[in-house]
């Protein structure tokens, strides 16, 4: 078990020094989402001074949710990406067979690797729009310390349930052998119902609660939300428990979905 551990937490280190090598990308990716976060927070500026209170926020939280959902949007992957595309290029090349036999388990791998790439892009990628967002639009820091640990705790499953809606986009490789399609589905789906672009609170109430209720919503709004402190004690945790519930129910069904694809590789080989 200690070995397993180890050898994840290597998988994971080495993904995190692979992306910290690529400093201008992250830095003009940085600038990127600061830049859009100037435009979106202006315009949100705008709509709660015409309409205080929307969707339960105040302005100064309207604004700091869309730096937080700005700094969080490339470690979750929001529109999919990170091991994906490496992943994708393995299908192509038929390297994908190879990788099913080595003694690693195929899905801790690539979750291994996911974290590790999100861990680095939270702390660079992320940390500049979110500094940017207090200095220059006074967004709203937490009040109590306990909030960081439950906001990183909160990005951490946000990350583990997006993986497991990406492992499954990309297992349909299998049968589609090329997942591109699938996957410009899902990242159109995530940018509405993960609450990217507004928070689900501003969605009609039916659309709401079903948008409030499916995975997309733990990878965005709740780590958001948990962030401005907008539930206290009991209720933080039970966000935290929707979070934790859906990334089991989606690793899980990788799981199923791996063997299915195991089996199919071996009947394809003979």
């Amino acid at each position: 078990m200690r070995q397993a551990v180890g050898l994840y937490l290597t998988i994971a280190r080495g993904a995190f020094r692979r992306y910290s090598t690529y400093r201008m990308a992250t830095f003009s990716g940085a600038v990127t989402n600061s830049v859009f976060a100037v435009i979106l927070a202006a315009t949100f500026l705008a709509l709660w001074r015409a309409r205080p209170g929307l969707g339960g926020y105040d302005a100064r939280a309207a604004v700091t949710y869309i730096w937080v959902s700005q700094a969080l949007l490339v470690s979750v992957a929001a529109w999919g990406g990170g091991f994906q595309d490496e992943l994708q290029t393995r299908f192509r090349s038929g390297d994908i067979a190879v990788d099913l036999y080595r003694p690693v388990d195929f899905q801790g791998w690539w979750l291994a690797t996911d974290l590790g790439r999100a861990g680095f892009q939270l702390l660079v990628r992320g940390g500049v729009p979110l500094a940017v967002g207090a200095l220059w639009f006074g967004a709203r820091l937490p009040r109590s310390p306990l909030t960081w640990p439950l906001f990183l705790l909160s990005a951490l499953l946000a990350v583990v349930v997006s993986f497991g809606v990406r492992f499954l986009v990309s297992l349909s490789g299998f049968w589609l052998h090329d997942a591109e399609g699938l996957r410009a589905l899902t990242g159109v789906a995530s940018m509405f119902l993960s609450g990217m672009l507004l928070p689900l609170t501003l969605f009609p109430a039916g659309a709401g609660a079903v948008a409030r209720a499916l995975p997309w919503a733990a990878i965005v709004q709740l780590p958001c939300d948990v962030f401005l402190e907008r539930r206290h004690g009991l209720a933080v945790l039970g966000e935290l428990g929707f979070q934790l519930g859906w990334a089991l129910v989606l690793f899980g069904l990788g799981r199923v979905g791996l063997r299915l694809a195991t089996r199919k590789v071996v009947v394809q080989g003979g």
